[in-house]
């Protein structure tokens, strides 16, 4: 048996269906700003559920989002509000790890925007100093391309903490990432800049067996976070999209999710959690099968 870091599930999803506002393009910063405390609330509830990573929601918080809405005056302090929330949690909770959120730059899923590594680098590399004294590691989330991940990885390091590094593939083929590169071009990055553990995130549940048997060959940590959407439509991928373009599908269970979830920790994962549209409940219920198959949770 296996000690597993069970993630937390999905943030912004969560803050967009409790707060029963109509999604804006500025998602969950958005809700933060108007909701201040559910983001609290919702880490509480990942903890009570057996999560042992609380995930800050920091993901889409960029000077690239903020300026079109006059709120780029708040870029730093929008960082620290959300880890003092995660934080605080954590303290209520008494254990646990902060992974602070790195989310693409300019826009989710789309390499067609994606900035050279010279622009790239520095923002991720501000963002990096303003939350790596809060967290535990730093997570460079939903990159789509060799390119988004080498920029996000080049700049995280300048937070000083462990670095992890999570992609989204291909939902047809697990094998591939958005871009349509192959997942396996991502040894390069692994052996140039050495991150602490390699996942995969914010793809259908059923993509994510493939990737797991060629990350499990890189020779880190590694595991998977899936979400909760039918598939990426095409009004998600158009300029400043709300979430409200996305599908949530319905038959994804928590016992269903847990099915594919324990299937990756068969392959050797020893990270797992969820993504967009997958809740407290489905984190209960795959640390519920976790310990009733006899691992550890850490």
């Amino acid at each position: 048996m296996a000690a597993i870091t069970l993630l937390d599930g999905g943030m912004g999803q969560e803050l967009v269906a409790r707060s029963g506002d109509e999604p804006t393009p500025l998602w969950a910063t958005r809700v933060m700003l108007d909701h201040p405390h559910l983001v609290r609330a919702i880490h509480d509830d990942y903890f009570a559920a057996g999560a042992t990573v609380a995930t800050t929601n920091t993901y889409a918080i960029h000077h690239d989002r903020l300026l079109p809405f006059g709120l780029d005056h708040l870029f730093h302090d929008l960082h620290r509000r959300a880890v003092a929330e995660a934080r605080a949690a954590r303290d209520a909770h008494g254990s646990g790890r902060i992974a602070g959120s790195m989310g693409p730059l300019v826009a989710t899923y789309r390499t067609d925007v994606t900035l050279p590594l010279a622009e790239a680098e520095p923002k991720y590399a501000e963002i990096a100093r303003i939350i790596g004294p809060e967290v535990d590691m730093i997570l460079c989330e939903t990159m789509a391309s060799v390119l988004q991940a080498e920029g996000a990885l080049r700049g995280a390091l300048a937070g000083g903490k462990p670095v992890w590094l999570s992609v989204t593939v291909d939902d047809r083929d697990g094998s591939k990432l958005r871009s349509g590169e192959p997942v396996a071009d991502l040894q390069r990055l692994v052996d140039a800049y050495h991150p602490a553990a390699i996942l995969v995130n914010c793809s259908v549940p059923e993509a994510m067996a493939d990737a797991m048997a060629i990350v499990a060959g890189f020779g880190v940590p590694f595991g998977a976070y899936a979400n909760g959407f039918t598939h990426i439509s095409d009004g998600f991928l158009e300029d400043a999209p709300t979430v409200a373009a996305l599908t949530h599908r319905h038959d994804l269970t928590p016992e269903k999710y847990v099915g594919f979830a324990m299937g990756w920790v068969a392959q050797g994962a020893t990270i797992v959690g969820g993504c967009c549209d997958v809740g407290p409940e489905h984190i209960r219920a795959l640390a519920a099968a976790l310990r009733a198959a006899g691992h550890t949770i850490q």
